[in-house]
């Protein structure tokens, strides 16, 4: 059986090594990719420090990574859209519970991907730039589009207004990044929040206004600015967003719907091993009294709030809508932007996990990406 080098994580809570891993051929739906690139999140941490309690159902030896690109090398059953040497960008499943496959996860040199998570990328897009898009466009679109979220009209190429005005607060994040440009290409309008460093950052993707998230006046501000308009909800990144946005929410007319992007506490300084139930136990504790509060804040404020699970696009109708039918034609004709930007952080499989310290250490408005 052919063979290909894989970064494994071999068992809860364990480091991440890199060994050979078999050559999976595609199944019906499925494409096989030679990765290039590949993108780390957040999401990856918490896996290998907490998997056990957020991803119970995970089976070991398992292969990190949602965010990849590289071309194709083999496809399935039924697949029509791509071909043998097409470049492409996806989602990786594998750590998803519907998926749960080791030959799905996107750390590695060759990677299973679902063909209808995965995108054409143009050629003036390279597969570090691509690589970003993934997990942080499928959070924005979670909580934009699906039934149970915001449930915004389609994007589009050419957008119809809708009068109505989106809350993007995080713009300058990953989620953030692609929430602003999918609601403007929906007919939106965004208002957003950000360090002033970034505000034009967020004006270039499509902001119509931006506010500094550190101020003491922002809410009053936003709720100033909010006036007249019709609200379409919120999509809240970052600590402490999901409260202001239901306190702005409250005082404006519209949809007072607030999508969490974030938990409401940081498990960022859980470690793997020793002191792991240390600094666990405070976290989830922070975790639970953050919930209740924040249900209470909704309660008070008439407002309703959902926390956004990445991957369940994968089993809806906005899955396609984003990587099949709006993504590839968005990027071949530049109306949407892979952001944002790409940071390098190394050559090779053995510098994902300094990427992975290096990205929980804090980067802003980059997203760190290793090449293969």
């Amino acid at each position: 059986m052919v063979e290909h080098a894989a970064l494994w994580l071999p068992t809860k809570r364990s480091r991440l090594v890199v060994g050979p891993a078999p050559s999976v051929a595609p199944g019906p739906g499925e494409i096989v990719i030679r990765a290039r690139a590949v993108a780390v999140n957040p999401f990856d941490r918490y896996i290998q420090t907490m998997g056990d309690v957020i991803t119970a159902y995970l089976t070991y030896p398992a292969v990190l990574g949602t965010d990849v690109a590289g071309e194709v090398i083999a496809i399935g059953a039924g697949v029509t859209r791509f071909a043998p040497g097409d470049r492409v960008v996806g989602q990786a499943a594998g750590l998803e519970k519907s998926r749960n496959k080791a030959a799905e996860g996107a750390f590695q040199e060759r990677v299973v991907l679902l063909a209808h998570m995965s995108a054409h990328i143009p050629d003036f897009l390279t597969y570090e730039e691509a690589a970003v898009l993934p997990l942080g466009l499928s959070t924005a679109a979670c909580g934009l589009f699906q039934k149970d979220f915001l449930a915004l009209a389609a994007p589009q190429i050419n957008p119809i207004p809708t009068g109505e005005t989106v809350l993007v607060w995080g713009g300058s994040t990953s989620v953030g990044s692609n929430a602003i440009q999918l609601a403007r290409a929906s007919g939106y309008e965004v208002i957003t929040t950000c360090s002033p460093h970034n505000f034009d950052y967020v004006r270039a993707l499509g902001a119509n206004a931006a506010f500094d998230y550190s101020s003491p006046n922002v809410k009053r501000a936003i709720i100033e600015v909010m006036r007249g308009r019709k609200m379409a909800g919120a999509i809240a990144i970052g600590k402490g967003s999901a409260s202001a946005c239901m306190d702005i929410l409250a005082q404006g007319t519209g949809r007072r719907f607030v999508a969490q992007a974030t938990p409401p506490t940081s498990f960022d300084n859980v470690p793997a091993g020793k002191g792991r139930w240390r600094k666990l136990v405070p976290a989830v504790a922070r975790m639970l009294v953050g919930n209740l509060a924040l249900f209470l804040r909704s309660y008070h404020r008439g407002t309703a709030t959902k926390m956004i699970w990445a991957g369940s696009l994968i089993s809806n109708d906005v899955g396609p809508m984003i990587y099949e039918t709006f993504l590839p034609e968005a990027l071949a004709r530049g109306a949407f932007k892979a952001m944002p930007p790409a940071q390098s952080a190394g050559h090779g499989l053995t510098h994902i996990p300094e990427a992975l310290e290096q990205q929980r250490r804090g980067v802003s408005a980059r997203k760190l990406v290793v090449t293969l």
